[in-house]
């Protein structure tokens, strides 16, 4: 076992989804451990309660503080803030509760990472609905993030077998991401992914931007996004000095980079590098946040509500968040 291993923070999640059950099954495994300390951010009785669902003999370590872990396998190590009610807790329902409950194991875990005592956040699902019925101000992960730690418009990265995509725009419809793709935008984004390439230790560092119309556009016969705005973003950030290529037909430039062509490639809407990336493999595909003053990777799938405590969810993916935390954590740069 590593004795370098550096400690990455786990917010348990929506009490009532699978995010403790699938926080119980990836701490049964030893290469968590061979690779980092693992450190839980929850309520230790639902914890408990997640430990009978999957019927194993992990034992519960409450500590104050994540310099306290035992960090050995057989053993949970929890940051206890003993705010659920678990006669009051169902699974698959949202619940004010839960709600709150999330949000404060994304607070409680945050303010670790900018006091320097835990190195990464590897976070599990949390349930919009709940956050909304417990008067949460925000929609998701990033943006409490963002509001959380002072940072500026958060990069989205999801890697998956060695595939790197960041997103040029998120949660938009198709029509307002389009009127989004500014040439000034592209340039910026493109500054803004090579350093966070840098940040995680990528040297050499050659990203391409994916294509928006067919063919992209074949100089104009198919649409002139490629020729007005993409193209010239392109440019403009090689004048920069960014190893920058594009725009590349979707068609193919994830498959490129997945063979090795690329570092990374800049989708320019949601469901284009979603779909890339998780037909790759969706249960390994992994969520990493840049732009933050802290490294923060997370499982790219939701609260599950309708297997929730029934011992059938996957841990693959909360097991690849933590290993991808583990793995970037030593090269990470603020």
């Amino acid at each position: 076992m590593k004795t370098d291993r550096s400690i990455i923070a786990i917010p348990m999640g929506d009490a009532a989804g699978i995010g403790p059950e699938i926080t119980i099954k990836a701490l049964e495994k030893k290469e968590i451990y061979d690779v980092c300390k693992p450190v839980v951010i929850g309520d230790a009785a639902v914890l408990k309660k997640a430990i009978a669902v999957v019927g194993t003999n992990l034992k519960i370590h409450e500590i104050h503080s994540p310099a306290e872990g035992k960090y050995e396998l057989g053993f949970v190590d929890v940051i206890n803030l003993n705010n659920i009610d678990v006669d009051q807790l169902q699974y698959g329902q949202v619940s004010a509760q839960c709600g709150r409950g999330a949000y404060e194991y994304i607070q409680k875990a945050v303010e670790f990472a900018m006091n320097g005592e835990v190195k990464a956040l590897a976070t599990t699902p949390i349930n919009k609905e709940s956050l909304k019925a417990a008067g949460v101000p925000y929609i998701g992960h990033t943006e409490m993030l963002e509001a959380l730690s002072g940072a500026h418009d958060p990069l989205t990265m999801f890697e998956v077998n060695g595939l790197r995509i960041f997103f040029l725009t998120r949660h938009l419809s198709l029509k307002d991401a389009i009127a989004t793709m500014k040439k000034e935008r592209v340039h910026d984004y493109l500054i803004r992914c090579d350093q966070a390439l840098q940040r995680l230790g990528v040297r050499n560092r050659r990203l391409a931007v994916a294509g928006l119309n067919p063919h992209s556009g074949e100089g104009g016969l198919f649409g002139w996004e490629e020729v007005e705005e993409i193209k010239p973003g392109i440019e403009a950030a090689v004048k920069d000095g960014i190893n920058a290529v594009g725009p590349v037909p979707a068609d193919s430039v994830f498959f490129q980079a997945l063979n090795g062509k690329y570092d990374a490639v800049l989708s320019l809407y949601h469901d284009q590098g979603h779909i890339a990336a998780k037909m790759t493999d969706f249960h390994r595909t992994i969520s990493i946040t840049n732009g933050l003053p802290f490294l923060r990777t997370s499982v790219d799938h939701g609260t599950a509500f309708d297997i929730a405590g029934k011992n059938i969810a996957e841990s693959t993916s909360m097991e690849e968040c933590i290993k991808v935390a583990a793995q970037y954590a030593p090269k990470f740069h603020s």
